[in-house]
């Protein structure tokens, strides 16, 4: 690095570092491939750059869904470490609890409703019994609710303490393998022969 260029970079951080909390950004450090080290707010192209350092300056601002933006921490945690929550209608215990939770966070995650067989079976393949509240951080499970322990293995994955989303959170996708609800029962189209074992079709009355 030249020396004439460390008053610019010590300015730069000077004035990143007075920005407010509403104004905190942050700033990359990077080396291209000549080796010249540059500070920067915006993330470099990585064809440019061979080895990239990232730091925050202050807290991270509220991101806004509707534009797409996502936090990088939050964004990094959604990518390596996925939340599922597994609930079921009738769960008024532990459920509400657990949503609030990650919601209070800002820890997006999928919501998966467990009413059917099919993913009873499936949520004993997964937690050893088909148990709700039952959250997956990852390859982690936690069965029941205990804030605690949501908070504890939250924190480890790198999820933020506090939201910040200032729309609607995103959502992970769903995990490998998650049946799918049985369609609701459809009458036979006219014509077509009734499946075995069923009742006849009633008969029209005489008038």
């Amino acid at each position: 690095m030249h020396p004439d260029t460390l008053p610019a970079i010590a300015m730069l951080l000077s004035a990143l570092l007075l920005c407010g909390a509403a104004n905190a950004q942050t700033l990359y450090r990077w080396v291209d491939k000549d080796g010249g080290v540059h500070y920067s707010q915006q993330k470099p192209p990585p064809s440019d750059a061979k080895s990239i350092e990232q730091k925050r300056l202050g807290p991270a601002p509220a991101a806004d869904t509707e534009s797409g933006q996502i936090p990088f921490t939050v964004r990094q945690a959604m990518t390596n470490y996925p939340v599922i929550l597994y609930t079921s209608p009738n769960c008024k215990s532990g459920c509400p609890e657990a949503r609030a939770l990650l919601q209070k966070r800002g820890v997006p995650f999928r919501d998966v409703g467990v009413f059917e067989q099919s993913m009873n079976d499936y949520l004993k393949k997964i937690a050893g019994e088909a148990l709700v509240p039952t959250l997956t951080v990852g390859s982690q499970v936690l069965k029941g609710f205990e804030e605690n322990a949501f908070n504890e293995t939250l924190d480890s994955a790198g999820y933020p303490k506090t939201s910040q989303f200032t729309g609607a959170m995103p959502q992970p996708p769903e995990p490998a393998g998650l049946p799918k609800p049985a369609p609701p029962d459809q009458p036979p189209a006219e014509g077509a022969p009734a499946p075995a074992g069923a009742a006849p079709p009633p008969q029209p009355a005489n008038p």
